[in-house]
């Protein structure tokens, strides 16, 4: 159990680059699963989502193959005050379109905001204020800010909590929006060879709130979120965010691709 808790600064200010990054030339999103093979899977309420096979295994090879030619940085092993320890190799690009076609071309939209046919959906529908309640707000897209994560052996990323941003979505007109919650498309796994790397939620530690003094929450046993290959991890962020971890990566690459959903402000 850790003395301290830190928060993952994921927009601390930068020196301005002397050049934008290139975008990168994203590889089309298919083979995909039928949407109505697709749910959202309940860990913790109104804190942990899944989504089983968001992606098939063959898309999600492709990507790591892809990806894997990308030039990842590895993060610093001193990190600034305040930050939790990552030690990985990222790279984060600014791809609104890549965004919109990951929100829009996956499944993933019609789940959020719970546009899919009734005759697709076989799960329990929830209302609109129930999904404002669930997802704390109107949900409108992904936040364009795009991370690719490699963890290696012995690579992992210690006890922090998430924040939430704001920003300004490229919609015409542009849509002024802030990030609810955390996106983790997990690309690999044990049936890629990967060992460890587990993402634990510690409920009984707090949420960022109660870190902070504003308020206390119901203790419970660590959550546990194994990989799998093509799976989608939502929890929510900010002030609601649980203490979570990235366990350490024992055997194998551990691939990840990160946005966060926006709702409008």
């Amino acid at each position: 159990m850790p003395s301290k808790a830190y928060k993952s600064k994921s927009t601390a200010k930068r020196q301005p680059a002397a050049e934008p990054t290139p975008k990168p030339n994203w590889p089309p999103l298919q083979p995909l699963a039928s949407t109505s093979d697709l749910s959202l899977n309940t860990l913790l309420p109104g804190q942990i989502v899944t989504i089983q096979n968001l992606w098939t295994s063959a898309l999600c090879r492709n990507y790591v193959s892809f990806l894997s030619s990308l030039p990842l940085a590895t993060t610093p092993n001193q990190p600034k005050k305040g930050d939790a320890l990552r030690v990985n190799d990222r790279f984060v690009i600014e791809d609104s379109d890549f965004a919109e076609k990951l929100w829009s071309s996956t499944g993933l939209k019609e789940l959020v905001t719970g546009t899919r046919s009734q005759e697709e959906d076989g799960e329990e529908q929830m209302s609109q204020e129930e999904r404002k309640a669930l997802w704390g707000g109107e949900v409108c897209g992904l936040n364009p800010r795009i991370r690719v994560y490699r963890y290696k052996k012995g690579q992992f990323f210690d006890q922090h909590y998430d924040e939430s941003n704001t920003m300004i979505l490229p919609t015409s007109p542009p849509t002024p929006a802030r990030t609810t919650w955390t996106l983790l498309l997990y690309l690999t796994g044990p049936a890629t060879g990967c060992v460890g790397g587990e993402t634990v939620f510690y409920p009984e530690l707090g949420q960022a709130k109660s870190f902070f003094g504003i308020s206390g929450v119901q203790r419970t046993d660590p959550v546990v979120v194994g990989l799998k290959v093509g799976m989608a991890l939502l929890h929510k962020h900010g002030q609601d965010c649980l203490l979570h971890e990235g366990r350490e990566v024992t055997a194998g690459e551990k691939w990840i691709i990160r946005s966060d959903l926006c709702v409008r402000r």
